[in-house]
């Protein structure tokens, strides 16, 4: 059974979009492979088995963002209460050891930009910020959390909690 998600709105919005491209992916790879089949025996056939690796990926695709979609729990992050921090809010917070503020928006995995510190929920500093206590409570101004990230433990205060 599929592991389900706390997505956003907008994470759906894209999901669906990804569908439907992939759906229509799925026409051109039905192309592909006809186009293959008629290059002969099809035993030696180079470009049908490229045909059909391609047509495997395009439906594992397809079933995993369905599965996602069928599976997930979606949330408005538009209508969130700014006083902890969760999906669709923008966290302040100081880094204990290097003494240097950040300032992260909480996205669902699909809009997560590390680069631009837009952060899952599902990410170890989302994780840390959104589930302070392993029940899904967000923290507050002047909670320290900590995140076990690859690079060791990091030691955050939050600063500020404003809507996204």
């Amino acid at each position: 059974m599929a592991e389900s998600r706390i997505l956003t709105y907008t994470d759906k919005k894209k999901l669906e979009e990804q569908l439907a491209q992939l759906n229509e992916e799925k026409k051109r790879v039905a192309e592909e492979i006809g186009t293959a089949k008629g290059f002969g025996d099809l035993s030696e056939n180079a470009e049908y088995d490229a045909a059909k690796a391609h047509e495997a990926e395009v439906y594992g695709n397809i079933a995993r963002i369905e599965a996602e979609l069928r599976t997930a729990t979606f949330v408005d992050d538009s209508d969130v209460d700014a006083t902890t921090a969760a999906l669709g809010t923008v966290v302040r917070v100081l880094d204990m050891e290097y003494d240097e503020e950040d300032e992260y928006t909480l996205v669902g995995f699909t809009e997560a930009d590390p680069l631009k510190l837009f952060i899952s929920n599902e990410s170890p500093i989302g994780i840390a910020l959104c589930d302070t206590d392993g029940k899904g409570t967000g923290a507050k101004v002047g909670d320290i959390v900590e995140a076990n990230t690859p690079g060791g433990v990091v030691r955050l205060k939050v600063l500020s909690i404003r809507k996204r």
